[in-house]
């Protein structure tokens, strides 16, 4: 009969190294939030609308120590800021609006910190004039 030091032997090592590979490795974390509290009711129909750029991106991140004490954090208004300004061409006196937007929060998980990430993503689009008075100018 084999005693338990001759049962635990073969198995310490691949223990040791999965808790090892566990401690080096991180995890993951995601979380998707569709839509907005405030809406506005334009419809998106005709030739009202032109594409300024499909499936813009901003992201914002943040450091959280040992996973649980906030350092900083992200911010949507940073994510939003990082999206326009990842536009090819300037805003300035345009009428423009986000549309199908996605918000996507997600957490990378390490030892010793977690750093917490929002990604906005969003369709640019500029409202046009389609009233026949200002196609007859």
């Amino acid at each position: 009969m084999q005693s338990f030091r001759d049962i635990i032997k073969p198995l310490s090592f691949p223990a040791a190294l999965s808790i090892f590979l566990f401690m080096v490795a991180g995890c993951a974390s995601s979380h998707v939030n569709v839509g907005q509290s405030a809406t506005t009711a334009v419809d998106l129909k005709g030739k009202n609308y032109q594409m300024i750029q499909a499936g813009a991106t901003g992201t914002s991140y943040g450091f959280r120590l040992l996973g649980i004490l906030p350092i900083t954090s992200p911010h949507y208004a940073t994510a939003r800021r990082d999206l326009y300004a990842s536009l090819k061409e300037p805003l300035t006196g345009k009428a423009v609006a986000l549309a199908d937007q996605m918000e996507d929060r997600s957490t990378l998980y390490l030892i010793l910190f977690s750093i917490p990430k929002v990604t906005i993503t969003a369709d640019v689009i500029e409202f046009v004039d389609s009233s026949p008075a200002s196609t007859n100018k």
